[in-house]
C-alpha cells in the first residue's frame, strides 16, 4: 500500500473509530510495524494540526483520535443541539403533556385522555430520554407508571415541573374516570 493510501486509511479508521485507537491497532490494520504506523501517526498528526482544518488528531495515552479544534466548539454545538432538537410530533406533544401534567401515570390514563393508542410515541419518548418508567402501580396487572426525566426539563429550559404554565379550567387535567395515578 503506498503512503498516500495509508494515511487515508488511517485518517478513514481515526474518523470512523470516535473514539481514540491504539498505534498497535493502527499498525495491524494498516500491515505495518509499529515504528513506521508511529512515523505515519506523527506525520499525519503534524499535517492536520497545520492545516486551517476544523479537524485535529491528538495523541491521548498512546492512542489517537480525531477530533474538533477548541475553537470551534461553540459552532458544533450549535449544530448538534439542533439536530437533537428536532421538532416533537403532535401525538408526541400530547402524551408529553399529560405525562408532565400527571404524572406518574399509567399508559392507560394517558389512552384514555387522549383517545387513542399511545404506545409507539411513548416508546419514542422514552428513546429519546423524555420519559421514564417510574415503577408499577399496586392494581391487578401491575401497570408500569411514567414520568418526565431531567432531559425533559432541560429541553424545556426549566428546573422544575413547577415552571410549567398552569392549565386552564376545563382543559385535559381532569382524571379519566376508573383510575387514579
Amino acid at each position: 500500500m503506498t503512503l498516500k493510501k495509508v494515511r487515508g486509511a488511517v485518517e478513514a479508521i481515526l474518523f470512523a473509530s470516535g473514539d481514540a485507537v491504539s498505534l498497535s491497532r493502527i499498525a495491524d490494520v494498516t500491515g505495518m510495524d509499529r515504528a513506521t504506523a508511529g512515523k505515519v501517526m506523527t506525520d499525519l498528526t503534524e499535517r492536520f494540526n497545520s492545516s486551517v482544518s476544523g479537524l485535529q488528531i491528538v495523541c491521548l495515552g498512546g492512542c489517537w483520535q480525531m477530533c474538533t479544534r477548541p475553537e470551534y466548539a461553540d459552532y458544533v454545538r450549535k449544530a448538534l443541539d439542533m439536530r437533537r432538537n428536532m421538532p416533537l410530533s403532535q401525538a408526541a406533544l400530547e402524551v408529553l403533556a399529560v405525562v408532565a401534567y400527571n404524572q406518574p401515570v399509567t399508559k392507560a390514563y394517558i389512552e384514555q385522555v387522549r383517545g387513542v393508542d399511545c404506545s409507539g410515541v411513548l416508546s419514542s419518548l422514552s428513546v429519546k430520554g423524555l420519559v421514564e418508567e417510574r415503577g408499577r402501580l399496586e392494581l391487578p396487572g401491575r401497570p408500569l407508571l411514567y414520568g418526565t426525566t431531567p432531559e425533559f426539563l432541560r429541553c424545556l429550559g426549566i428546573s422544575s415541573l413547577d415552571e410549567l404554565p398552569p392549565l386552564e379550567r376545563g382543559s385535559e387535567s381532569a382524571e379519566p374516570e376508573g383510575e387514579t395515578g
